[in-house]
């Protein structure tokens, strides 16, 4: 339990970082153009069956934004359990 184990444990802790920082940032930029392209379909269909597709994208893209939020905590949980943090 030298300080050389916790330099390492710190050195993967700063990559585990980095990459939900980037998942974070990729998921709510794609997140957003496709919540902006779902609504525009659904203020233009023309048709009930494509306003209904319209509103269950809109529901899959809130949710998947949700579970996105849900394991960048569960991230920061597994993280803060390990020793020396």
């Amino acid at each position: 339990m030298g300080p050389s184990r916790y330099a390492s444990q710190n050195a993967v802790l700063d990559i585990i970082n980095n990459w939900i920082l980037v998942a974070r940032a990729l998921v709510g930029s794609i997140g957003a153009l496709a919540f902006v392209l779902a609504f525009l379909w659904k203020m233009t269909a023309v048709e009930s069956a494509a306003v209904t597709q319209a509103k269950l994208w809109i529901q899959r893209i809130v949710i998947g934004t949700i579970g996105v939020e849900m394991a960048t905590t569960l991230a920061d949980v597994l993280k803060g359990s390990l020793p020396g943090q």
